[in-house]
């Protein structure tokens, strides 16, 4: 990855939980996930999205693995709408791990968008929701990613609701017993530790400064995928008794 040596290179925060079902996929050499969110997830301009990004780091990391990614994302989209598509684009493809993109849309609120963005409560609701399903339907490794950090979430009318969304994100994961890529704190490290700028972090075609640059997607992807190999190591010996 393109990261200056002469910085600390922030890293993700582990994962709190094994990936069980990851490690077992692996051990047969065929892992299924599924990726469902909004323009994170779908990709946005000419912003090669995380998933096909994630996919290669996995592939190389996991060499003997059959991987395959679906990418299930829709752009402007929220938990409730997505709640929706469970049934077709979630439960049906059978995955070992799901990682659901969720809450940007609802703290974001964008005027223009039909039908309107769900309210943050009716966001924290499906998500609940979303996660009972999960655990009772799809018998898969579950991570949430939480919002990006970026000017667009950061104003003085979003910032408070952002972190309070992400602070909701993780509650409901820990309730659940799910992990959380916490994207946020991973991309507030960057600005912090790595004096990367907001430009270079903002897609600079995007005039509401929400959307993700080309490279600090590409830096996200490599954090989740060394998210998912701690937390496959982390889940091996427990995948072992199962199995």
């Amino acid at each position: 990855m393109d990261v200056d040596p002469s910085r600390i290179p922030v890293e993700p925060i582990p994962f709190d939980h094994g990936l069980i079902h990851f490690a077992q996929g692996l051990a047969r050499e065929r892992v299924r996930v599924v990726a469902i969110g909004s323009s994170t997830t779908a990709g946005e301009g000419d912003v090669k999205p995380y998933p096909a990004r994630l996919k290669a780091f996995l592939d190389e990391h996991y060499p003997n693995a059959r991987i395959t990614i679906a990418n299930k994302g829709i752009g402007g989209q929220e938990a409730p709408i997505q709640l929706e598509r469970f049934d077709r684009d979630v439960i049906a493809e059978k995955p070992d791990l799901v990682i659901w993109q969720v809450g940007t849309n609802a703290v974001w609120q964008r005027p223009d968008n039909d039908p309107p963005p769900p309210s943050f409560d009716e966001t924290t609701a499906a998500i609940r929701k979303g996660l009972v399903r999960l655990r009772n339907e799809a018998h898969a490794d579950v991570v949430l990613m939480d919002v990006q950090y970026v000017p667009a979430m950061l104003t003085p009318a979003k910032k408070d609701k952002a972190i309070a969304m992400v602070e909701a994100i993780g509650q409901l994961a820990h309730e659940a017993g799910v992990n959380v890529f916490r994207r946020f704190a991973f991309m507030k490290g960057l600005l912090e530790v790595e004096q990367v700028s907001f430009d270079r972090m903002v897609n600079p075609l995007d005039d509401h400064r929400l959307h993700q640059s080309d490279w600090v997607t590409g830096r996200i992807s490599w954090a989740v995928k060394l998210a998912i190999v701690g937390g496959v190591d982390k889940a091996r010996p427990m995948a072992a008794t199962i199995g």
